[in-house]
């Protein structure tokens, strides 16, 4: 089994620090807003490795956090009026809910930055005796970057790069510009604890390093999270936690890609942010998941309005024949081991779900065949998948109740006589490569809520 290592920029062998035990962590969501389809994808990819481990005998501890005090949820308190530590417990529940109707599990171990002040601090505190952190009069902590000579070397970085073109705060009170806060000094109206170094709270990074040490000890085999938060969030972790115990923090470091929205960066600057909940009311989850899933995790994806749909059409599509192979041969065994060997094949090659996704359409194709011509093995076959493909999260549902809502979300929506209109003379169009006209006809179905799917011969009109 190979992982891609951040770390070393290589696919390593998997070999765990302690025989038969995997030790994981996944940095979290910051609870200062819902969640979107980046926080889903992200908590999605970590199920499913820690699910992936379980399968090949391993004993996973997996633990995620929450980040429930930084400067965006106090930005959101003055926002909105709710104390910082309500706001937080408030949208902790109800991520927690989107997420599980998103049909990821809960991981082994939650952790919350303001339930670890006493660990964060006392962390903290044994930097400064080592002489990689300093406290400044102002009542801020600072990580001294000049004492860890590693700095760096998961984003494979200089430190006068990570500085070019970028402000530094608190210039006047660090001894290099490149030195991060462990320790913030409270402002007034914020929420603090008490410290030796006065009233704060704990910088972003020490959170992870502090909930790390409180739940697995001075080493785990796993870190994981975004390809953002590389630099400075987990570059920072190393320093911190390799300087406090003087040994190696985690043996692989995995980053999932990041999502895009028809080709810009999701961002709310943008106004492009697709939460989770919203996209539950339109897809089911698994559609959801399937669209996620065939991009290889490291991989950034780019999510484009036929994205969903065409990930319901082709599910729709696998549990008709789940439906057909039931209805004439009833339950299968799942005892098909070529089904299974196959799909390990790809998830041993780094987690390739895009891989073990493509196997499906052959899959399928070979039970409808099977199904047409009266072969009842076609029922073991569907027994089979739903077992194996239940770790990515597909399948999990009887076929009659995976169809009746996917219909319950997509009402009939009649296509009007222009829209027809419209992309018969957009593919006469294609045929003449007129590709300009094409285009403009294209965006003129697409803004009265339709598509269009171009096949070999033919095309399909289809409702948004």
């Amino acid at each position: 089994m190979k992982i891609y290592n951040t770390l070393t920029r290589r696919k390593e062998e998997f070999s765990p620090l302690e025989e038969g035990k995997v030790k994981m962590y996944a940095c979290g969501i910051t609870v200062s807003g819902e969640p979107h389809i980046g926080h889903g994808f992200q908590a999605l990819i970590y199920d499913i490795m820690r699910k992936y481990f379980e399968k090949k005998g391993y004993k996973v501890k997996y633990a995620r956090n929450y980040t429930d005090v930084d400067d965006k949820i106090i930005a959101k308190s003055k926002e909105t009026g709710i104390p910082a530590d309500i706001y937080a417990a408030e949208m902790i529940k109800k991520t927690d809910a989107i997420m599980r109707a998103f049909g990821v599990d809960d991981p082994d171990v939650w952790l919350k930055a303001t339930e670890n002040i006493g660990n964060i601090i006392d962390f903290v505190q044994t930097l400064i005796q080592k002489g990689h952190a300093y406290a400044a009069p102002s009542g801020n902590v600072y990580f001294d970057v000049s004492s860890f000579p590693a700095y760096g070397c998961l984003s494979n970085r200089s430190v006068e790069d990570m500085l070019d073109g970028v402000r530094v705060e608190n210039a006047e009170e660090k001894r290099n510009p490149a030195d991060f806060a462990l320790w913030k000094a409270a402002k007034p109206g914020e929420i603090f604890w008490h410290s030796p170094w006065g009233d704060g709270r704990p910088g972003w990074h020490i959170e992870c390093s502090a909930m790390n040490r409180a739940a697995f000890g001075d080493q785990i085999d796993i870190h994981g999270g975004g390809r953002d938060l590389i630099f400075p969030h987990h570059e920072n972790e190393i320093a911190q936690s390799e300087s406090l115990t003087g040994k190696r923090f985690a043996k692989y470091w995995t980053h999932n890609g990041l999502i895009k929205v028809n080709g810009q960066k999701m961002s709310k600057s943008l106004g492009n942010s697709l939460l989770l909940e919203d996209l539950l009311k339109k897809y089911t989850n698994e559609a959801i998941k399937f669209a996620l899933l065939q991009t290889n995790y490291r991989g950034d994806i780019n999510i484009t309005d036929a994205l969903f749909p065409e990930s319901e059409r082709h599910l729709t599509e696998f549990y008709k024949v789940l439906a057909s192979a039931e209805e004439k041969f009833g339950c299968g065994v799942a005892d098909v081991p070529q089904i299974d060997k196959k799909f390990d094949e790809c998830m041993d090659d780094d987690f390739n779900t895009a891989l073990a996704l493509s196997d499906l359409f052959g899959i399928f194709k070979r039970i409808a065949a099977k199904v047409a011509a009266g072969d009842a093995s076609a029922a073991d076959d569907c027994a089979q998948v739903k077992k194996t493909y239940s770790l990515l999260g597909l399948f999990k549902k009887a076929p009659a109740e995976y169809l009746a809502e996917v219909a319950a979300k997509n009402p009939a929506k009649e296509v009007p006589e222009r829209v027809k209109a419209l992309a018969e003379e957009r593919w006469q169009a294609k045929k003449a490569k007129n590709w300009q006209l094409a285009d403009e006809l294209r965006a003129e179905i697409d803004a009265m809520g339709f598509s269009v799917k171009d096949g070999k011969d033919n095309y399909e009109i289809i409702k948004k």
